[in-house]
């Protein structure tokens, strides 16, 4: 009897591709997968190179401040949710996997009216409004973080960390060596700041290029029209808007890395076992929670971090040599960790789910 899954999650990257990363697995297990996301949210886009059926519903998002699509957009997520219970009926999927973000809400709330059990996700320490709402109905909550189980049912949370694609994993030092020009001759620093890179954080790196490049090497992630056209021809400093597939090998060949402290990003570094410097993003400019994302990491003995506010040349020079002296602390701390395997983890909620809906 085959087994079938409906995978839901979107409006930002974030909510995707851990989605994304579990899909090998579920076919290995020979799932039949079908996505639920918006009509044309990123969702959409991001599922088109799997070849899964998608299909899209209304959606509204819920607001904490004053706007005036607040008094329509209930009425978009009943629409949804009417939507979602459509599509539910004519797939019947054993299982619903929600990694979260508004389009989930209706379709999680659909399934559970059903009698599907819903298996939802949440990377961030703190449950955002879209995973409050569809809580309550939820058979397990995975997380990311230790300290998100005291808000959540304790029958249901489970500590999981988060899925990362398999790829990153088979990384080519020497393929990351020879796209940047590098050797092996001086470790290197990989610095990302997001997906979008973080003005911030490229502009403190620039500022010690010249201490650093004495000890290192850097691979610089810098953002989309980020670049630094006087630093090109800079040797020993490789800049880029974004890297997709070659992503694997330089985070191969990194030594150190400087990044955000998003959810995804930072989970992929413990993945990967990557001593790692955190500069979260301020609250002025979040809810806050890369800075809670940053201090669990810290107190786990993952990372070091700065605040954005207290950054200086000094600070950050100090801190790097600090970090690659100690890195060894820092890769077995994570070596330890059990939100290492979330994969394996996420997958057995899963199957736990479908054995005993079937």
């Amino acid at each position: 009897m085959s087994k079938k899954i409906v995978l839901t999650g979107g409006g930002t990257a974030g909510h995707v591709t851990p989605n994304m990363a579990l899909i090998p697995k579920l076919r290995e297990l020979q799932y039949e997968i079908a996505y639920m996301g918006s009509y044309d949210g990123i969702e959409k886009k991001l599922m088109e190179d799997f070849n899964i059926p998608y299909f899209g519903i209304a959606t509204g998002k819920f607001r904490r401040y004053f706007d005036p699509k607040n008094f329509s957009d209930p009425f978009r997520v009943l629409k949804g949710m009417s939507e979602a219970r459509k599509y539910l009926k004519e797939i019947k999927p054993d299982v619903v996997f929600s990694k979260g973000g508004f389009v989930s809400v209706p379709v999680v709330r659909a399934a559970a009216s059903l009698g599907i059990p819903c298996i939802i996700h949440e990377s961030d320490m703190t449950p955002g409004l879209a995973n409050k709402l569809c809580i309550p109905v939820a058979k397990k909550v995975c997380c990311n973080f230790p300290e998100t189980f005291r808000m959540l049912p304790e029958s249901k949370a489970v500590l999981t960390g988060s899925p990362i694609r398999k790829e990153l994993t088979m990384g080519n030092k020497e393929a990351g060596y020879r796209l940047c020009g590098f050797d092996a001759s001086k470790p290197v620093i990989m610095v990302v700041g997001g997906s979008l890179g973080s003005a911030a954080v490229n502009q403190a790196v620039r500022d010690v290029l010249p201490e650093l490049l004495k000890d290192f090497q850097v691979v610089h992630l810098c953002g989309k029209e980020k670049m630094d056209n006087l630093l090109l021809t800079t040797p020993g400093y490789k800049q880029f808007e974004y890297i997709r597939s070659e992503m694997k090998d330089i985070f191969a060949m990194a030594d150190l890395v400087i990044s955000r402290a998003g959810a995804n990003a930072i989970s992929e570094l413990l993945a990967l076992r990557k001593p790692n410097i955190l500069i979260p993003l301020p609250a002025t400019s979040s809810r806050g929670d890369q800075i809670l994302n940053a201090e669990s990491f810290e107190s786990q003995g993952f990372s070091i971090v700065i605040d954005e506010d207290d950054l200086t040349n000094k600070l950050l020079l100090e801190k790097i040599q600090e970090l690659y002296f100690n890195r060894f602390i820092y890769i077995e701390a994570m070596t330890k960790s059990n939100q290492r395997d979330a994969i394996g983890t996420i997958i057995g909620l899963i199957e736990d789910a479908v054995n005993q809906k079937q």
